[in-house]
């Protein structure tokens, strides 16, 4: 466990050191924040509760992309750049490896979380809406961003190069998204499982209207825990060819 949090320190310190960290995530609040200004607070007046649940919507999709983009770099850029050969000799497991990088990428993830709280603040100072539901709100962001993270790693495992890592990524987390669109068109009770697998749809709407339920963190949790065992297993792999 020490040399994971060694590896997430190390990680955190050359994104913090970056300023291409610093725009990438600047970038993102600036599309988020002209967003949320547009669509959500400029649309036609409705209840508090609603407009916040819009929020919870739109920045959703900003975190599964950021995830995705953080996420490419992790594994793939160490290979691309020749470092993953010291990591490889070092007396460190790649579950170690694995499991370091993820949680400094969710640290970035959670501090991206922390800029966009003035948006729904915003909402509270002008509507009535609790703290319980901006809590359980970001909560859900939190996991929706850890399991979209952990299958951008496998993706970053699996490649040889950044780009495609981010092309592999996208698509596996499009792919889970999407898995609630298949179920539409789908028997049961083939539907009733595609749609409990989608990534977004019916996982993330209770936490967007502020209803936090065991179930959807499992899966969440399930997700993130597979894709890094997937990604762990991929390096192993690897390693020894």
């Amino acid at each position: 466990m020490n040399s994971a949090l060694l590896i997430a320190r190390r990680e955190l310190s050359a994104f913090l050191s970056s300023f291409l960290g610093f725009i990438v995530l600047a970038a993102v609040l600036l599309v988020e924040g002209i967003y949320f200004n547009a669509f959500v607070l400029g649309s036609t007046a409705r209840l508090s509760a609603d407009v916040l649940r819009d929020f919870f919507y739109m920045a959703s999709g900003f975190t599964m992309a950021l995830a995705v983009v953080l996420a490419m770099r992790l594994i793939a850029g160490e290979r691309e750049s020749g470092t993953l050969v010291l990591l490889n000799t070092a007396p460190i497991k790649d579950s170690e490896i694995v499991a370091g990088k993820f949680i400094a990428a969710l640290a970035l993830l959670a501090l991206h979380l922390v800029l966009t709280l003035h948006m729904p603040l915003l909402v509270m100072v002008n509507g009535k809406v609790t703290w319980a539901h901006i809590g359980v709100g970001y909560f859900g962001l939190l996991l929706l961003g850890a399991a979209a993270l952990a299958i951008g790693m496998f993706g970053s495992a699996l490649a040889k190069h950044q780009i495609v890592a981010l092309i592999i990524g996208a698509t596996l987390v499009t792919v889970f998204v999407l898995w609630w669109m298949v179920a539409r068109i789908t028997d049961p009770p083939l539907n009733g499982f595609l749609s409990s697998m989608a990534l977004h749809h019916e996982r993330q709407r209770p936490f967007m209207t502020g209803v936090l339920k065991l179930e959807n963190v499992v899966y969440y949790v399930g997700i993130a825990y597979f894709f890094l065992l997937a990604a762990t297993k991929t390096m192993e792999a690897r390693r020894w060819r």
